[in-house]
């Protein structure tokens, strides 16, 4: 039952992310801006839908169940939704599941982004590894880290470059780690 309360949750929080995203690009569209990376974008939808898939149908096919020490995954994955809204409110507007670039915007340096250029995708990392942990898919959290690890090699770069084309980007952010403090 706590699996399907979870699972639930979270998509729909996904699905919340993804119409505030919609909304953000228009506005950034009516700014002047862009969109860059297209091309691996539907990559990453499907991998974070199949991600969803095979979690569920690792718990209900190989009836896991909640681990005896979930708590600590869990703890790790609550932490990480709390730090989520603190990306997205820090970001605000500009936040986005796509890379959306406006050419003279001053990239937003405050919350998360004080310490890290990439503090969402530290999260989304945190979140495909400790939420299968939770119920035992250990194939799940293995093949989705492994999986987002080189989505995220692909869009980072995609990113960087974008950003430090038209943004104050390299002056604020080049000195600062990539995904951990």
């Amino acid at each position: 039952m706590f699996f399907w309360f979870l699972w639930i949750i979270v998509i729909l929080q996904r699905l919340v992310e993804l119409q505030v995203a919609k909304v953000n690009k228009k506005w950034i569209m009516a700014q002047g801006g862009y969109e860059v990376g297209q091309s691996h974008y539907k990559y990453m939808v499907l991998l974070h839908s199949l991600f969803f898939l095979v979690l569920l149908v690792e718990v209900q096919l190989l009836d896991r169940s909640l681990a005896v020490w979930w708590y600590i995954p869990f703890s790790v994955f609550m932490l990480a939704q709390i730090l989520r809204i603190w990306c997205l409110s820090s970001l605000g507007r500009f936040w986005n599941t796509r890379i959306m670039i406006l050419p003279g915007a001053q990239v937003i340096e405050k919350g998360p982004y004080r310490w890290i250029r990439h503090p969402n995708y530290v999260i989304v990392i945190a979140e495909v590894l400790f939420l299968p942990l939770i119920f035992q898919a250990f194939y799940t959290a293995l093949l989705f880290t492994i999986l987002n690890a080189l989505m995220l090699s692909i869009r980072i770069p995609y990113e960087e470059k974008a950003l430090r084309e038209v943004t104050n980007y390299r002056d604020v952010f080049d000195h600062r780690p990539r995904l951990l403090p």
